[in-house]
Order: C-alpha cells, then structure tokens, then sequence
C-alpha cells in the first residue's frame, strides 16, 4: 500500500492481467535482416524458438494472482552456406510460464526472470559431392547385377534338362 494521502493501491484489487507484444534477445527482432531471413528458410520452421512469446496474452482469473515467465535463453549458430562466417549469432528461448497465488497482504507482481544457457545449438547443412551419388549409383547397378546372376543361376539349376 502507497502512503501518499492522494494514491489508493488496494493490492486486493490488482489484476496482473497481460500481453507480449514482443520480446527477442540479440538480432533477431521484429525484422530480422535478409541474411537472417534466407538462412532461416533452410531450418524447419518447428525447430525456431526466436519469439515464443509473441502476441501471447496471460490472462489472470483470480486477485492476488500474477505471471511468473522463466525464459532459457539458447544462442544459435547458423552454418549454413558460403555466408556462415558472417552470420550473426541468433538466441532461441524456451519459455514456461505458470500462475503464481500470493498472500493478501503482498502486491502481487508479473516475472520474467532468464537464464542464459552454457549450451549453445549449431544448425548446419551438409550437401553431397557428385561422387557421393556416382557411390551410390555403382552400388545400385553392381547390387541388381548380382541378384539377377543368382536368380539366373537358381533358375538354370531348376530347369535344366535332365540326362538320361
């Protein structure tokens, strides 16, 4: 409770109701650059944790109840292409959040509390070299070869005319 004489704050009352517009660590954002924009097209989307919170509201039913987030903050780094070099470090977060009851004569308060992780996630794409395939394509051929030698071997076997 204040004690001003012209302010009334009646913690019995407080609604802690509220919505993230918006909230991102480092250079991810609202608008994240082109450079940022083309990498991440090549990571699938149920694998970006930028902005869980975004455009989220935490509606509180009850007085004396309030939001508490913990936030693990993760930084990526994307090796991806000729560019990963210059890529700038992008931080994922993992949130939980969970309705807090408090007494009635403390103030209810709405938390965000972080942790910056010592783990860090690398996102890379490794593409085939052309002799990768040429493998691949030497194995197919050298394997049906085979198959068809044995099946012709078991068929010669079967059928062969018998001497009399």
């Amino acid at each position: 409770l204040t004690h001003r004489v012209n302010h009334n704050l009646n913690s019995a009352m407080t609604n802690l109701t509220h919505r993230v517009n918006h909230l991102s660590f480092g250079e991810m954002g609202k608008n994240p650059s082109r450079q940022v924009k083309r990498a991440l097209k090549q990571v699938p989307e149920s694998l970006q944790q930028f902005t869980p919170l975004d455009d989220k509201m935490f509606l509180t039913t009850k007085f004396h109840q309030a939001y508490h987030h913990y936030i693990k903050v993760v930084s990526t780094h994307l090796n991806i292409g000729s560019t990963s070099a210059s890529m700038p470090i992008l931080y994922q977060f993992l949130e939980q959040s969970q309705v807090v009851s408090y007494d009635e004569v403390n103030v209810p308060e709405a938390r965000f509390s972080y942790d910056l992780s010592p783990m860090s996630v690398v996102v890379g794409k490794n593409g085939r070299k052309w002799y990768d395939y040429l493998t691949s394509l030497s194995a197919i051929i050298g394997g049906t070869f085979t198959t068809l030698g044995l099946i012709d071997a078991v068929l010669f076997k079967v059928f062969k005319p018998k001497k009399l």
